[in-house]
C-alpha cells in the first residue's frame, strides 16, 4: 500500500443538503470513470475474463455496494492485485476442465469468496487487516507489483508467442529473466503504442505542478493509444516491414467487447467446487481481497479531510455482497481500490455519492458507445498496468522497509521472493515464519505469540494505564488493541500504554499504537506511549521494532504521577 499522510484540515463544512454534495460527487465521479474505465478492461482481460466482465464489477460496486458500505469516499471495483490470483484460477480450470469452462468454475469460486467474506463480516472479521505484519503486506503487495510487470510486458511489446510458434512461459521469474528476448522480438507497432502508454504516465507522476495531477492519465493514454492505433490501421490486418523484418496486425491487438455490456453475462459453474484447487483459490482470494480491501478502506480514512472513520465490517459485508452477485453475473472480484479512491479524494468528492455516480457513468457508456471500446489496443492497457505494477514495487517502498529495520527488510525480500518462486499462499506463509522466527531470537516470550498479556488500571481522572507484559507483537495485537478501542475510544478515557514489562515491541506495534495515537487526538483524548527508554531500537527509524537490554521494575513516568 502506498504511504498516506492525513489529508490537511477541510477548508469548508461538509455539505449537509443532497444538492450540495452532489455538485462535487458528479464531477469527481465522472472523473473517476474516466479512470477506472480503461482499468476495469485491462484488469478483466488479464484475469482471463471477457473484456466487459470488469465493468459489470465498477458498476455493482458502485450502484449496489455504496448503499452498504459506510465508507463515504472509496471507489468499489476490479483490482490489478487480484489478477495474479484471478488469472492463476483461470489457468488452473483450464488445465481442470478445458478453456470453455475456466471462467465458469472461476465465477463459482468468486461467489463463495463473497459468502465467505459475508461471514467474516458479521463475524467482526474486519479486524483481519490488524493481523498481518507489516513488513509481509508490504512484500506480498510488491511482489503482486513485479508479477503484472512481468505479465504485461509482452503484451505491451506486442508478442502473443515466440518467433518459433511456442508458448511464452507462465511464471513470473522466467518472464522477467525473457524481458531482453521479449524487446529482441517485439512488434514495433504495438510496442510503439504500449511503450508510449507507460512513458504518458510516468512524465505525467513526475510532474510536481498541481494542474498535472488533476489530469487523469488512463484518459490522455486513452485519446494517444486511439489516435496512434488509427493511425497504425489496427483494425484491418496487414502486414509491414521495419529494419528488414516482416511483421504482422490486426485487430487481435485491439479490445473486444463481443456485443458490448451483455456479451460477458455468464452463469457459474457450481462443479468447480468438486475439485481441491477451487478450495485452495477460495482461501487465497478470501484473504488476500479481504486484506487488500480492508488495508485500502484504512488508507482510505486517512486521507479523508472531513475525518470520517469506515466501519470496517460493514465494508466488508459490502465487498461480500458485491463479490457474490458479481460471480453469480460474470464480473470479477471486487475491493476498495486506493488509486482510483485517491483520485476520488483528489477531484473533491464529497460522499459515497461519487462511487454511485463513477458506476452510472460506466453503465451510460458501455450502454452507449461499446465502438469506442473497441479501439483501445490491448498494448495501452498493459502499458497502464505496467505502470501500476511499478507503483506496487516501487523502489523508494524497498528502501523505506531497509530504513525500517534490516529485519524488516529480510521479512519484507523473503516474501517476494516467495511469491515469486512458489505462489502468494505460501509466500505469505514464508514472511510470517521468518518474522516468527525473528522474534524469538529476539526475545519475543512463547507464551505471547497469540495472547497479549496486558492489565488495565485507573491511574487518575479519566486516565487508565494499560500495562503489557511479555511481548508486544503482530499476532497478539488483535486483543492488545480491543482493549484499547474498548477502554479508551468507546469508554472515551485517556490512555497511558506502558511497555516497560516487555522483551520486545514489534515494527507492527510500533506503527499502529501511533495510528491509534492519531485517532486518540482527533477525538480530543491523550494517548501516551511509555516505558522505552530501556528498549533498544532496531535501527534509528521511529517505527522500528524495540528490544529490551535492561530490567526495569518501574517505568519513571508512572512513579512522577
Amino acid at each position: 500500500m502506498p504511504h498516506s499522510k492525513p489529508a490537511a484540515a477541510p477548508l469548508e463544512p461538509l455539505p449537509t443538503t443532497l444538492f450540495g454534495k452532489w455538485k462535487h460527487d458528479a464531477l469527481s465521479g465522472f472523473l473517476v470513470f474516466l479512470i477506472a474505465l480503461p482499468l476495469c478492461l485491462a484488469i478483466s482481460i488479464n484475469n482471463g475474463f471477457p473484456a466487459v466482465a470488469g465493468l459489470y464489477t465498477a458498476i455493482i460496486g458502485g450502484l449496489l455496494v455504496s448503499f452498504i458500505s459506510n465508507s463515504e469516499l472509496t471507489i468499489k471495483g476490479p483490482a490489478a492485485g487480484l489478477i495474479p490470483i484471478m488469472a492463476g484460477c483461470v489457468d488452473d480450470f483450464s488445465r481442470v476442465a478445458g478453456p470453455d469452462h475456466a471462467v465458469r468454475m472461476t465465477l463459482a469460486v468468486c461467489v463463495v469468496v463473497g459468502l465467505v467474506q459475508i461471514v467474516l463480516a458479521l463475524c467482526k472479521g474486519g479486524a483481519l487487516a490488524e493481523f498481518f505484519p507489516t513488513s509481509v503486506v508490504h512484500g506480498m503487495l510488491a511482489s503482486i507489483g513485479i508479477i503484472i510487470i512481468a505479465k504485461q510486458v509482452p503484451k505491451a511489446l506486442g508478442i502473443l508467442t515466440w518467433a518459433d510458434g511456442s508458448k511464452l512461459p507462465k511464471e513470473p521469474l522466467e518472464l522477467l529473466a525473457d524481458i531482453p528476448k521479449l524487446f529482441s522480438q517485439m512488434n514495433p507497432q504495438i510496442a510503439l503504442v504500449g511503450l508510449s502508454s507507460v512513458g504518458v504516465l510516468f512524465i505525467l507522476s513526475m510532474i510536481k505542478a498541481k494542474w498535472a495531477r488533476k489530469i487523469p492519465g488512463p484518459l490522455v493514454v486513452l485519446v494517444l493509444s486511439i489516435s496512434l492505433g488509427l493511425w497504425l490501421n489496427l483494425r484491418e490486418p496487414h502486414a509491414y516491414n521495419f529494419a528488414g523484418k516482416e511483421y504482422q496486425t490486426s485487430a487481435k491487438h485491439l479490445v473486444d467487447v463481443g456485443s458490448g455490456l451483455g456479451s460477458a453475462f455468464a452463469l457459474p459453474e457450481w462443479d468447480a467446487l468438486k475439485h481441491g484447487i477451487a478450495w485452495k483459490w477460495i482461501a487465497l482470494f478470501a484473504i488476500i481481497a479481504s486484506l487488500e480491501s480492508l488495508l485500502s478502506a484504512k488508507a482510505v480514512d486517512l486521507l479523508d479531510p472531513w475525518r470520517r472513520k469506515t466501519d470496517f465490517n460493514r465494508d466488508l459485508l459490502g465487498c461480500g455482497v458485491g463479490n457474490a452477485i458479481a460471480g453469480a453475473v460474470g464480473g470479477s472480484p471486487m475491493i476498495a481500490e486506493i488509486v482510483r479512491s485517491r483520485a476520488n479524494i483528489d477531484n473533491g468528492a464529497r460522499s459515497r455519492w461519487s462511487n454511485i455516480f463513477h458506476g452510472t457513468f460506466l453503465f451510460l457508456f458501455v450502454w452507449l458507445a461499446p465502438t469506442i471500446i473497441a479501439m483501445i489496443p490491448e498494448a495501452a492497457l498493459a502499458g497502464m498496468l505496467i505502470f501500476t505494477g511499478y507503483r506496487l514495487a516501487h523502489p523508494r517502498e524497498f528502501l523505506h522497509v531497509f530504513q525500517i529495520g534490516r529485519e524488516q527488510f529480510c521479512v519484507y525480500c523473503a516474501t517476494i521472493l516467495g511469491v515469486l518462486a512458489i505462489d502468494l499462499l505460501v509466500g505469505v506463509a514464508i514472511g510470517i515464519a521468518l518474522k516468527f522466527i525473528i522474534h524469538l531470537a529476539n526475545g519475543m516470550n512463547p507464551k505471547s505469540i497469540f495472547k497479549a498479556w496486558i492489565q488495565a488500571e485507573e491511574i487518575g481522572p479519566e486516565t487508565y494505564a494499560i500495562r503489557v507484559s511479555r511481548s508486544a507483537t503482530f499476532s497478539n495485537w488483535i486483543a492488545f488493541r480491543k482493549e484499547i478501542r474498548n477502554l479508551g475510544l468507546r469508554g472515551h478515557k485517556n490512555l497511558v500504554i506502558d511497555l516497560s514489562g516487555t522483551t520486545l515491541v514489534d515494527h507492527t506495534v510500533m506503527e499502529k499504537l501511533h495510528e491509534v495515537q492519531r485517532e486518540f487526538g482527533e477525538q480530543g483524548l491523550t494517548f501516551d506511549i511509555v516505558g522505552l527508554q530501556d528498549h533498544k531500537p532496531l535501527s534509528s527509524h521511529p517505527m522500528a521494532a524495540r528490544k529490551r537490554i535492561h530490567i526495569n521494575r518501574m517505568t519513571p513516568e508512572f512513579a512522577n504521577r
